[in-house]
């Protein structure tokens, strides 16, 4: 580990496990330790020699990132930044004194306090204003962003004023739905009267967390236009802002054009593929792209920038090369690769630049600055510096599916095409005088290519999609192999051409072509999608399980030699911690409208399914139960009537959920538990355990599990004493609970899992 030869030649594990310890047999238990010991040091000094140490700088910087959220309360900046500054003197001093091992270990911490500091300052430059209760008023705005859907239009508004609302508590975005065609572009500035309320909650512990994202995004309320807004004069908007709106104008005239000509679901996929708004797809159609394993080919990501890039860099060396005496003199192929990283700069910000979008991009720029400071460029090395542009740009992302699933499957596929690091001259002469390959061989080789990047990249994806979504696609091997040589030899590039004939108004032909390959790509999913069996329910685990199983994976793809096969180790330790995982004998929302409980069966029962019914979807998939919320067999043996419901749990125990407070008194005197989104909790004293609306405006939804004797443990998304900025209990709400409220936040929920 210090460098020198004598360390190296100490670890390189040649030596067999024969001399142990004083005492101790040539087989002993201590002499095979040893040699493990070894055997250990001298790979990891190999790795170290092959500059792999860099590739984990981002696994310890994400680690603080998840260190930061995983605070119960909100933490200061300033002892984590100090926490790094001095981590990296150590390393500078220990550098400088030849303590290799030491300045190792002090840049990892460095690293890993750089980005809890990063998560900190990232909230400090967001925070803005939340709206603290549902309301009606009147909302002066700027439109962002419009994302089109097949019955309306949801809007991201820069707010002006809230009628009634004071400035310092007015939210800086508010994100609304529409019904019918909007009328008016992003830019305009609209008045309109809308129903807003706080951005929802996680429906249970540990699931997806609306109201973090949208603090992120600045976004202070969510709701619906109660009629059709007017056109106000403009207001004024940041510069951002109307370059957001720019931009979003231009996404939407192509998107609309690609699916008007192309027509249909087939032309709603293809301008998704273009210009990354999947608002126009239908329900059916994503089902049928998910169930087949290729919803990814509608994510902007790897293939798009290449071929954005590509393109960019062909045309503009091809027109350099028509003059020779320029062509000849200067270095053309550095000024086309430099005019490529301003093309893909400009078209991730025209596609929304999402995070696989960004992965991409910053890979591809380190590629071509390769090329212009004539530098070799290493895939893994360009991926770690894409994940630390991502992560420090946009910390709170490393907690979603996007940042997760992406930079897994391309650690995956990298890990599993990465060349040999050491290989002798020997080998390099005996491939140099191979024969060139036929055709059949080049074809076999592209299938043979297909087939294993499909099937490393399910494995790397499936841990975070399992966790995230329930559900495993499993036919994606063949949906992908059918589908994929089509998308990237018709399709995408059909989509590259098409874009470079609409500036000159000749694209309806090319969009028309482009039709048909996503035509022949979505008749293939369905296909796949009804097969018995094509997608897998999976019940839900806990963060720890994912944990582990993503140290395996990064164990697995970070490594090169055969250390790297410890990583199994990790992602079965994560798989069995899984399977393991306790599931909750009681569930809440986060109003306390809507309740499951666990039958003697083991299966899920809802009370008042109706009441949330994307809560109640929620439950089920996190419970591998394909029963839709509206399925009749929910209700189990449980009774309700317009005052509430009343269950028996399996051990005997009644539970009752309470809606209305004429059956206050009978439920307080029968029920051994009482749920209520009304402030009862000092007027009923029968029951053991009561949960009323003080506890979830201050915990939100609640998981029950069973314990011994008649002890129910409580597991909330906010514990008591956890106190985020985005967590933070609203005002509290003394009116009955409104339907409207449900169907907002129904509304508001469903496009962010989709998507």
């Amino acid at each position: 580990m210090s460098g020198s030869s004598t360390g190296v030649t100490s670890w390189s594990g040649n030596a067999a496990p024969l001399a142990g310890g004083a005492g101790a047999g040539p087989w002993s238990v201590s002499g095979l330790a040893a040699w493990l010991v070894a055997r250990a040091g001298g790979l990891f000094a190999q790795e170290a020699r092959g500059r792999r140490l860099f590739l984990w700088l981002p696994v310890f910087f994400g680690a603080g990132i998840v260190v930061y959220f995983a605070a119960e309360r909100e933490p200061p900046v300033w002892p984590a930044a100090l926490g790094g500054a001095g981590f990296g003197a150590l390393a500078w001093r220990a550098w400088a004194q030849e303590r290799v091992v030491a300045a190792r270990v002090y840049v990892a911490l460095a690293f890993l306090f750089a980005g809890f500091s990063c998560a900190a300052l990232r909230t400090l430059a967001v925070a803005a204003p939340a709206l603290e209760r549902t309301t009606n008023a009147k909302v002066t705005a700027f439109v962002e962003a419009i994302d089109l859907r097949p019955s309306g239009a949801r809007l991201l508004l820069r707010v002006g004023t809230i009628e009634g609302l004071a400035p310092e508590r007015t939210p800086v975005r508010v994100r609304v739905n529409m019904r019918g065609p909007p009328g008016f572009e992003s830019g305009a500035t609209i008045v309109a009267p809308m129903r807003l309320m706080p951005p929802p909650r996680a429906s249970e512990p540990s699931g997806y967390d609306f109201s973090r994202d949208a603090f992120f995004q600045q976004i202070g309320a969510v709701g619906n236009l109660v009629s059709r807004p007017q056109i106000a004069p403009d207001m004024e908007a940041p510069l951002r802002a109307r370059l957001i709106a720019w931009i979003d104008r231009g996404r939407n005239t192509l998107t609309e054009r690609i699916a008007g000509v192309i027509g249909g679901a087939n032309g709603a996929v293809a301008a998704a593929l273009v210009t990354g708004k999947r608002g126009l797809i239908p329900e059916t159609t994503n089902d049928a792209l998910r169930a087949a394993g290729i919803y990814h080919v509608v994510s902007i990501s790897g293939l798009h920038m290449v071929l954005a890039a590509g393109l960019f860099m062909w045309s503009v060396r091809s027109a350099l090369a028509l003059a020779p005496g320029l062509a000849l003199r200067y270095p053309i192929k550095k000024w086309a690769a430099g005019f490529a990283m301003l093309g893909a700069t400009a078209y991730d910000l025209f596609s929304g630049s999402e995070v696989a979008t960004e992965r991409s991009l910053v890979m591809m720029l380190v590629l071509l600055g390769a090329v212009v400071f004539d530098r070799p460029a290493i895939s893994m090395r360009n991926l770690a510096i894409a994940a630390l542009f991502v992560m420090a740009r946009e910390p709170s992302t490393v907690l979603g599916p996007s940042f997760q699933m992406s930079f897994a499957a391309v650690a995956a596929m990298t890990a599993a095409f990465e060349r040999r690091p050491y290989r002798t001259p020997d080998e390099g002469r005996r491939e140099d005088r191979e024969a060139p390959p036929g055709a059949f061989d080049r074809l076999r080789l592209v299938f043979g290519v297909m087939i294993v990047t499909t099937l490393v990249a399910s494995l790397a994806t499936d841990p975070f999609a399992t966790f995230h979504f329930h559900r495993i696609s499993v036919y994606g091997l063949i949906g992908n192999s059918l589908t994929l040589p089509l998308v990237e030899f018709v399709v995408m590039p059909a989509a590259v051409l098409g874009v470079a004939a609409s500036l000159f108004g000749l694209d309806a032909g090319v969009w028309w072509v482009m039709g048909h390959g996503v035509g022949f790509m979505m008749y293939v999913a369905e296909r796949v999608a009804v097969w018995p069996g094509a997608v897998q329910m999976v019940p839900a685990f806990g963060v720890g399980a994912l944990l582990t199983m993503t140290m395996g994976l990064l164990w697995l793809t970070l490594w090169q030699t055969p250390l790297r096969w410890l990583g199994i180790a990790f992602a079965l330790a994560g798989v069995g911690l899984a399977t393991q995982a306790q599931r909750p004998d009681v569930i809440t929302d986060a109003r306390g409208q809507t309740l499951a409980w666990r039958g003697a069966d083991g299966r899920l029962s809802v009370l008042n399914a109706r009441g949330n019914p994307f809560a109640v979807s929620q439950w089920l998939g996190g419970d591998a139960d394909t029963r839709s919320p509206r399925d009749a067999s929910l209700i189990g043996d449980g009774r309700c009537d317009a005052l509430g419901c009343v269950a028996r749990l399996p051990d005997g125990r009644t539970i009752a959920l309470l809606l209305n407070r004429q059956a206050l008194a009978e439920d307080c005197r029968r029920a051994d538990v009482v749920v209520t989104p009304l402030f009862v909790r000092s007027l009923c004293k029968g029951p053991a355990l009561v949960m009323d609306g003080a506890h979830f405006e201050r915990h939100g939804a609640t998981h029950l599990h069973a314990g011994p004797g008649e002890t129910l443990r409580r597991r909330s998304v906010r514990e008591a004493d956890m106190d985020r900025p985005w967590s933070r209990a609203p005002k509290p709400d003394l009116r009955a609970p409104d339907p409207d409220d449900d169907a907002m936040e129904r509304d508001e929920l469903a496009p962010d899992l989709r998507d």
